[in-house]
């Protein structure tokens, strides 16, 4: 099962919590696009918003992210928030966590496999967005976080039973983390990806 973070807070009980398995190609390639991705991530991480505050924080038009929210929303992503802070406006916010798919259930179809490819592949920008942001502003995090933060790699022979409790033990440790760290002043948002893919032969 592979998951979709999008960028998330946690904390009070208005926040999106759970996970949207998503089961249909057709609801993922909906989420597959590179501005509802990030339409999506904004309200996970911020909260909610509205299409013209989305559209400004994205260089679009409100036009254009008030059809992608409505796109999101027709499948089932986001939601019209019901504390709306007056008449004139429509704020919106995530449903859920995280988004979840099945690679093998959705890799029956040629569209499941194009949508699960893009979202492999959005992932992957975020990291590399994240990377740039921390080297580009390094010196202002300060030496103790300059020294905690990277990124590392290893070669291990694990099955595919271990991968999966790999990953599930270490989604654990993080909120187990989390929960000892909250309100603590020195506590930040940290992005944390982990990915693992078979190989065969030399690692260069």
């Amino acid at each position: 099962m592979q998951r979709l973070l999008c960028k998330v807070t946690f904390g009070d009980m208005s926040e999106p919590t759970g996970v949207y398995r998503v089961g249909d190609p057709r609801t993922l390639k909906a989420v597959a696009h590179p501005l509802r991705v990030r339409l999506l991530g904004a309200l996970r991480l911020e909260g909610p918003a509205t299409a013209t505050e989305l559209a400004v924080r994205f260089g679009e038009s409100s036009g254009s992210t008030s059809y992608h929210l409505r796109q999101l929303a027709k499948y089932g992503f986001v939601e019209q928030d019901p504390e709306q802070r007056d008449a004139r406006e429509r704020r919106w916010r995530s449903v859920h966590r995280y988004t979840a798919w099945s690679e093998l259930e959705l890799g029956d179809t040629p569209e499941g496999r194009e949508a699960t490819g893009f979202m492999r592949d959005r992932q992957f920008e975020v990291l590399a967005r994240d990377r740039g942001r921390f080297e580009r502003d390094r010196e202002s995090w300060g030496p103790a976080w300059m020294e905690a933060a990277g990124m590392s790699d290893d070669i291990a022979r694990l099955t595919p039973a271990s991968l999966t409790r790999l990953y599930e033990r270490v989604t654990a440790l993080v909120r187990e983390m989390e929960a000892e760290d909250e309100g603590d002043p020195d506590a930040e948002r940290v992005s944390i990806h982990l990915a693992a893919f078979p190989t065969r032969g030399y690692i260069a």
